[in-house]
């Protein structure tokens, strides 16, 4: 397995120098980790391309949880998780460092993944830990809110809103302590909350998602609080305030704010705890109690002075947590999360079967993702062929386009010179004709003055000089009138040729 440490440059508001002596390929084992990071959003599931082992470093010994997040291969696939968003949950977790929020110790990628080295936290879910409890007092229950408000009012004091609270994402750091210590976990929804940016986005879990959520509202630091009120009321009760019989009904109930305190469940619940819960199951979000407001309640800081004078002799408030254990049993099933069973002890019986199968499936997971490693290796070779020959063709076809480019040119040419020879050959067949006419009118002139010349001859031939001179007179005329006549015709002739030619 290839594997590349992401550099603190490429991220902002790097926290933590990159430790190169961890090797995912050799350290990390097949054992899961406290629990697997599962969300469930309105509008998608994020969870599924997300898992967490258990893994250790081989330098210290030191064990930690790497989440594993598959990265999605294209803008047109649906599988995996863009990488913007990974940049976002890395760029948060690089700037918390709190006591109940989890530690990013590393990150690394390979080709299909990118891995976040988290703070191993292997005490488990809050909400797994006291449904195993045969009672729990609201003292610690008030004590264990008060550990989230921690950590809540650390993040919103840097402006970062978790969007994703609910039982499944507080766990616990170590559960074999009286008071174990909460951390907050899975920031895959989290964003940075900006003055004067509106942000809007339908995520989260639709059992704890507040009500602008769903409204599609702009959203900001006040979500957290509202999620803050159902844990609350679930943790006192074990009963979902807004939970219906569909996804539809639940957010329906969400939109109306449409809850009550159930005797059947409240009835050992003090007036205060109620209060808390009220104030932050609140429509409004400029009603709803601040982190800063819900840490200086009364319910949270009472540490149990401000009961009435006749509970305070007596012994502390038990709330039964039967209703919890069934509350967890049924979010940890794959079963709809309201159905109700005659025989609930089947149905634990069932859950237990089940976690059987599903160890027997995770071997299967390990097979399975070797193949798909193999099989994304094989497409990776045959996408890098195709690039190539795609590559190839597209040159090739360039190539001819430009070959067939310069034949049209040539024949263009060709057929230019054609046309130019044609008329080059009419022309000179005009020139032809032009000159046979001026040749039989040559002929004519020549027997026309050859005619009058043989007719001074003979007009001169009569006469004789008187002188006796042996040159006769007809000679000497003949001689002298010969030379002009020869230029005049040749001159003419000459004249007469050039223009036509002209024409």
């Amino acid at each position: 397995m290839a594997v590349t440490v992401w550099p603190s440059g490429k991220w902002l508001g790097s926290v933590l120098k990159t430790r190169s002596s961890l090797s995912l390929a050799c350290f990390w084992t097949h054992e899961p980790a406290a629990a697997a990071a599962h969300v469930v959003p309105l509008a998608r599931a994020r969870g599924q391309f997300a898992i967490v082992k258990k893994c250790r470093e081989k330098s210290t010994g030191l064990e930690y949880a790497a989440k594993f997040i598959k990265k999605r291969q294209s803008r047109a696939s649906r599988r995996g998780v863009e990488r913007e968003e990974i940049e976002r949950e890395v760029s948060i977790l690089r700037q918390v460092l709190h006591p109940n929020v989890i530690t990013l110790h590393d990150v690394y990628e390979n080709r299909t993944d990118v891995v976040l080295i988290l703070e191993l936290v292997s005490g488990g879910e809050l909400f797994d830990f006291l449904a195993q409890k045969e009672s729990l007092s609201e003292e610690e229950a008030t004590s264990f809110i008060k550990q989230i408000l921690d950590g809540v009012n650390y993040l919103h004091t840097k402006k970062i809103a978790h969007f994703d609270l609910k039982p499944e994402n507080i766990m616990l750091l170590d559960k074999n302590i009286p008071i174990p210590h909460i951390k907050l976990i899975d920031f895959g929804l989290a964003h940075e909350i900006e003055d004067g940016v509106e942000f809007k986005n339908i995520f989260g879990t639709p059992e704890f998602v507040a009500p602008e959520i769903v409204n599609y509202e702009p959203l900001g630091l006040e979500a957290d609080m509202w999620s803050i009120g159902v844990i609350t009321y679930i943790l006192l009760s074990g009963a979902s305030p807004f939970l219906g019989d569909t996804k539809q009904e639940t957010l329906a109930n969400i939109t109306a704010v449409s809850y009550d305190f159930d005797e059947e469940f409240f009835s050992q619940t003090s007036e205060l705890a109620k209060d808390f819960i009220r104030k932050l199951l609140v429509k409004e979000t400029r009603k709803r109690l601040t982190i800063q407001e819900a840490l200086r309640h009364p319910w949270i800081m009472s540490k149990g002075e401000v009961r009435a004078p006749e509970q305070r002799q007596a012994e502390p408030t038990q709330l039964k947590t039967k209703r919890l254990r069934e509350y967890t049993l049924k979010c940890h099933s794959s079963m709809p999360p309201n159905n109700t069973y005659v025989n609930f002890e089947r149905f634990a019986h069932v859950v237990e079967d089940v976690a059987q199968v599903e160890q027997g499936c995770r071997a299967l997971a390990g097979a399975n993702d070797t193949i798909q490693d193999d099989v994304e290796a094989l497409l990776s070779i045959y996408n890098e062929k195709e690039a190539w020959y795609r590559g190839e063709n597209e040159r090739s076809r360039h190539d001819l386009s430009q070959l067939r480019y310069e034949f049209r040119k040539v024949k263009s040419l060709k057929k230019l010179l054609r046309e130019d020879i044609r008329a080059t050959g009419s022309g000179l067949g005009s020139v032809a004709r032009k000159l046979d006419h001026l040749q039989v009118q040559f002929e004519a002139l020549r027997q026309e003055l050859s005619a009058d010349l043989r007719w001074l001859e003979e007009m001169v031939g009569s006469f004789q000089l008187e002188s006796g001179s042996s040159e006769d007179l007809g000679s000497m005329c003949r001689r002298d009138a010969s030379d002009p006549l020869s230029e005049l015709f040749n001159r003419s002739c000459t004249q007469e040729v050039l223009g036509s030619l002209k024409l």
